[in-house]
C-alpha cells in the first residue's frame, strides 16, 4: 500500500521521525519528495510582498491558540494588542508624544486619505518614479489644484526646490520602490526648516523601520506591512501629528469633505480608546504587534547595521560585476533597502541562475521588467542570505 505524497511533506514540516524509511524505494522517493519541497522555501527578494519575517509562523499558530483570528475590536484584548503596537513603534521610531497611530486597509489608501484630510486647494509632489507619480495623480483625481516637479528617474531631486502659493502639503516618497531611488534624510528634513507652515507627509513604504527620520520635521508618516515588516499584506499604518488634527478639523470646520469612516477626525477618536472605527484586520495588527517586540528585542541600532552591511556587499558586487550594473549611479540616491540591478538582455537567464539556489529576485517595474531585477533588504533577509546571493552573482556567467 502507498504512502500519500502529503505525508511526506508534513513529516518533513514538522521535523517528525522519518520512521517510514523501511524500504530502500521509499527512501528515494522521500528523498525526491522533500527536495521537491525544499525548493519551494525559497528566499523571496521582491520588494513586497516580500520575505516574512521568520518568526511569523509560530506568531500565527499562537493567534489561532488565543482565538485572535475571531477576537472582536471592541474587546479589551484588542485594545491590548492597539496599544501595544502604540508604544512599541513609538519606541522603535523615537516618535514624539504629539504623534498619533492609526490602521488602514493599505498604503494605497492612505495617500488618499491624506489629500482627503489635509488639503484645501493645493499640495506639491515629489515624482521620481511610478509610486510618487501615483501619489500625485491621486491628488489630480481629488480635483485638487496639485503640482509637481519630476525628474528622470534614478535619479533624486537637487536642492533648491520653490513651491507654488496657496501649497498647504509636500507629498515625498521616501524610497521609490519601482526605481530604488532613496531621497536623503537631510533633504527632507530642510524642506520644513525652510517652509515650516507646510505640512510634510511621507511615503515611507519600503524604507521603514530602517530610516532614522527627525519626526519633528515630517507631520505624517505611512507604511504597509509586507515590505519591511515581514507580514502578509493587508495592513497600512498611518502616523500623523497634530497638526495634522488640527488641519483635518480646520477643513471640517468649513463644511469640506474630508471621507467618512477613515477620516483623520474619525480614526483619532477611535484611536483614544485603542479602537479603530470599523472591524479591522485584527490578525495582522496582532501580527504586526509581535514582530514589532521582536525587532524591539532585536534592536533598531542593530537592525539597520545589518541592513547598510547587506546593502554594501550588493552594490559593490553590482559596482564590479561586468554585465551586471546598479541602476543608479549616484550613491547619495542609492536605496539601502530595495536595490535595483540592471540585467539587460541577461535578464532571464540571471533569474534562471539565481532560482536555482532557492533566490528568488524581483521582476524590474513596468517598463523595466524586462531589462532590471529588483532585491529587497528588509530585517526578514539576514546577512548570510545576502552573502550567498553575492555569492551567486559573481557567479553568473551569461
Amino acid at each position: 500500500m502507498g504512502i500519500d505524497t502529503n505525508v511526506y511533506k508534513t513529516l518533513h514540516h514538522f521535523k517528525i521521525d522519518f520512521y517510514i524509511f523501511f524500504d530502500s524505494i521509499w527512501r528515494l522517493r522521500l528523498f525526491a519528495i522533500i527536495s521537491d519541497y525544499s525548493m519551494k522555501l525559497s528566499v523571496n527578494f521582491t520588494p513586497g510582498p516580500s520575505q516574512l519575517y521568520f518568526t511569523i509562523q509560530d506568531h500565527v499558530r499562537l493567534a489561532f491558540r488565543e482565538g485572535i483570528p475571531s477576537l472582536s475590536h471592541r474587546s479589551k484584548q484588542f485594545e491590548k494588542i492597539y496599544q501595544n503596537v502604540m508604544e512599541g513603534l513609538s519606541q522603535m521610531l523615537n516618535l514624539s508624544s504629539d504623534y498619533h497611530i492609526f490602521f488602514t486597509g493599505s498604503a494605497t489608501e492612505i495617500w488618499e486619505r491624506s489629500i482627503q484630510n489635509l488639503v484645501e486647494k493645493k499640495s506639491f509632489h515629489f515624482v521620481n518614479g511610478a509610486f510618487s507619480k501615483r501619489f500625485y495623480e491621486i491628488a489630480k483625481q481629488l480635483h485638487k489644484g496639485s503640482t509637481k516637479i519630476e525628474v528622470e528617474i534614478g535619479t533624486g531631486f537637487e536642492e533648491p526646490v520653490s513651491f507654488p502659493n496657496e501649497t498647504e502639503l509636500i507629498g515625498l516618497t521616501h524610497n521609490e520602490t519601482s526605481t530604488g531611488v532613496s531621497l536623503p534624510i537631510n533633504f527632507i528634513s530642510s524642506i520644513k526648516d525652510t517652509n515650516p507652515d507646510l505640512l510634510i507627509v511621507v511615503d515611507a513604504v519600503s524604507s521603514l523601520p530602517y530610516p532614522d527620520f527627525d519626526y519633528s520635521k515630517i507631520d505624517s508618516v505611512f507604511f504597509s506591512v509586507q515590505k519591511a515588516f515581514g507580514l502578509p499584506a493587508g495592513l497600512g499604518v498611518w502616523m500623523v501629528n497634530d497638526r495634522c488634527i488640527a488641519k483635518a478639523e480646520k477643513l471640517l470646520s468649513k463644511g469640506i469633505s474630508i471621507g467618512s469612516y477613515h477620516s483623520i477626525l474619525s480614526l483619532h477618536e477611535y484611536s483614544k480608546k485603542n479602537q479603530t472605527p470599523e472591524t479591522p484586520n485584527v490578525l495582522g495588527i496582532y501580527l504586526l504587534s509581535k514582530v514589532i517586540d521582536d525587532f524591539n528585542r532585536r534592536g533598531i541600532q542593530q537592525i539597520r547595521k545589518e541592513t547598510e552591511y547587506k546593502a554594501a556587499i550588493l552594490y559593490q558586487c553590482l559596482s564590479n560585476h561586468p554585465t551586471i550594473k546598479p541602476f543608479v549611479k549616484n550613491s547619495t540616491w542609492q536605496s539601502r533597502t530595495v536595490i535595483v540591478a540592471d540585467c539587460g538582455i541577461h535578464t532571464q537567464k540571471l533569474v534562471d541562475h539565481l532560482n536555482r539556489s532557492g533566490l528568488s529576485p524581483g521582476d524590474g517595474y513596468g517598463t523595466m521588467k524586462s531589462s532590471q531585477l529588483r532585491f529587497a533588504n528588509f530585517p526578514a533577509h539576514s546577512k548570510e542570505q545576502f552573502e550567498l546571493l553575492v555569492d551567486n552573482l559573481n557567479n553568473f556567467q551569461p
